[in-house]
């Protein structure tokens, strides 16, 4: 836990003062309305929820504010590829994650609002029943038959039931959209929703749209009220709560106090990071759609993966870069992210994609039913992400999970042309591939570039430069049986290449140990593309491993986070 603290120091300061920020806007507005004598009268009816309803208001405020920022895509790729260092760097991948705890807070801020407003709704409906006068009722009363709007409770009478309150007034009804369009948005971003129903999670968190308007139109009818200056200079309540009932006498110094709503306040919050993403989102998107995408090349390969090699003018990318796609003859409002398997040192940029739902399959479909006319694909990115920084670790270490070693084609593609021009810029003097696959098929694609870097190094006299391994952890007996009968052949059985495929997965332990050990004094890049499990694996391994000593072996993990 020590040496992560270490590693990502300005991620837990920023996660910290994050936190912070929250507990000192709750606790800071929640005294606020408990102490401000303008609220006397309200706190009079509301009692504690009143606060309670307000703090949680501007903590919703707060992170709404947040929650856009860290998927401004083109904004992070600015800001990794200008001056920032490693430590912040690997802070701005965590971006992702930052924004699901935002989601969270936002969650239970939500629902602390509601139940809050539930308390407060009950106290107004029930100030109308008492079988007595007090100050209460008499507030609740107050200029509900006049003109000005200078009452203090929304239920204007005792006929009147929460339930109509919450669907004929802005703040009621928009409260409910918010609720809604945020369950939606938060139960459609479940892994297993992303995974298997991706365009259900697409569509759905477009409700941010709704959830923004509505949220910034919130506090137009002033619910929440409080007594006016006017009123608060010539009826203090510290002077005349206590004469009551002397009010409707009209007497000089204590007159019937008055009260007035709050402005809307959430639009100078959210309208500046909402402005920002919609411009990029969408603007910028367009923008970038417009231009043209000529495919060069259209390959398919075994286990249903497609491969599209395109140019476009103006496109410059970097290793472990992605993209956004869309094919306008399936969907006009889908864009899906691929990672380029492409190297920067070709004259074209390329994606794999595997059959994985409903758009991938479409797609995969159009290219394979295409007779002379192949289909528009338009292109937004490239974007950065961690896999960038490979190159800047003296030791890197690759993992990669069935499709998930789409990035790292793009590594090794531009190891193979750096070894070839003999880049002497290159800091990285050892890289460890691990790629694990279900099926052999999935090697086929994949197999005839590590070919070519095998040969490769033999030539530059840099065999020791790349050690890979395959492990494919789905098999049968016949595959065992066979890969048995030719164990004793110089290449292997399943895959043509020089080292052999193992069967199951790598022992991280043991892996780790022998990297320490043969490294023992080098940064290690540990990089990830794959499934969580295999990530709390790898991320343990790293911390396990990682000298205290600062002048010996570090693991560092990165995960790519799309």
């Amino acid at each position: 836990m020590g040496n992560w603290v270490v590693n990502h120091w300005l991620a837990v300061l920023c996660l910290v003062a994050w936190l912070g920020l929250n507990v000192f806007l709750f606790v800071h507005t929640f005294l606020k309305y408990e102490k401000d004598d303008k609220y006397y009268y309200t706190r009079e009816i509301l009692g504690t929820a009143l606060a309670v309803a307000r703090a949680s208001a501007f903590c919703l405020n707060f992170n709404s504010m947040l929650i856009l920022i860290p998927v401004c895509r083109n904004l992070l790729s600015f800001l990794r590829g200008s001056f920032c260092s490693r430590t912040l760097r690997k802070s701005l991948d965590h971006n992702l994650t930052f924004h699901k705890l935002v989601a969270y807070m936002i969650c239970i801020f939500t629902a602390i609002h509601i139940i809050a407003h539930l308390f407060n709704f009950e106290r107004y409906s029930r100030s109308h029943h008492v079988t007595t006068i007090t100050l209460a009722s008499v507030l609740s009363s107050l200029h509900h038959d006049k003109e000005g709007g200078f009452w203090l409770n929304p239920i204007a009478s005792p006929d009147m039931t929460v339930l109509y309150v919450t669907f004929t007034t802005i703040a009621g009804l928009s409260g409910v959209i918010i609720t809604i369009a945020l369950i939606l948005m938060v139960t459609s971003s479940m892994e297993f929703i992303r995974r298997h129903y991706f365009e259900l999670f697409w569509y759905t968190h477009h409700l941010f749209i709704i959830y923004m308007v509505c949220l910034w139109i919130h506090g137009l009818g002033g619910i929440v009220r409080s007594q006016t200056e006017k009123s608060m200079n010539e009826s203090h309540p510290h002077k005349c709560a206590q004469s009551f009932e002397k009010w409707d006498d009209h007497d000089p110094d204590c007159k019937e106090p008055q009260f007035e709503g709050h402005p809307p306040e959430s639009w100078k919050w959210t309208l500046a990071p909402f402005a920002l993403y919609i411009f990029e989102r969408f603007l910028l998107r367009f923008y970038r759609s417009q231009q043209k995408v000529v495919i060069t090349k259209v390959v398919m390969h075994p286990s249903k993966v497609l491969e599209l090699q395109m140019k476009k003018r103006g496109f410059s990318m970097e290793v472990g870069q992605y993209i956004f796609v869309n094919c306008p003859s399936i969907s006009f409002l889908e864009w899906h992210p691929f990672t380029l398997t492409s190297a920067p040192e070709e004259d074209f940029f390329s994606i794999h994609i595997r059959a994985a739902g409903d758009w991938t399959e479409n797609l995969i479909r159009v290219f394979e039913q295409q007779n002379s006319l192949i289909p528009r694909i338009e292109v937004d990115g490239p974007f950065g992400t961690a896999s960038e920084d490979v190159f800047q670790y003296e030791v890197a270490v690759l993992v990669g999970a069935g499709i998930g070693v789409t990035p790292f084609a793009s590594i090794l593609k531009s190891i193979w042309f750096k070894l070839q021009h003999s880049d002497h810029k290159l800091k990285t003097q050892k890289i460890y591939f691990y790629w694990i696959c279900r099926e052999t098929g999935a090697f086929a694609w994949f197999k005839d570039l590590l070919t070519s870097l095998e040969q490769e190094m033999e030539e530059s006299g840099k065999v020791g430069f790349l050690n890979y391994r395959l492990f494919l952890t789905g098999w049968n007996s016949n595959i065992a049986g066979h890969v048995a009968l030719n164990f004793d052949k110089a290449t292997d059985i399943l895959t043509g290449l020089k080292q052999k495929t193992f069967f199951g997965r790598p022992m991280w332990d043991n892996e780790f140990s022998t990297i320490a050990t043969t490294h023992p004094k080098s940064v290690v890049g540990v990089f990830l593309c794959g499934p969580l499990t295999l990530a709390k694996s790898l991320r343990k391994c790293c911390h396990q491993y990682s000298s205290l000593d600062p002048r010996k072996v570090q693991f560092y993990f990165n995960q790519e986070n799309f």
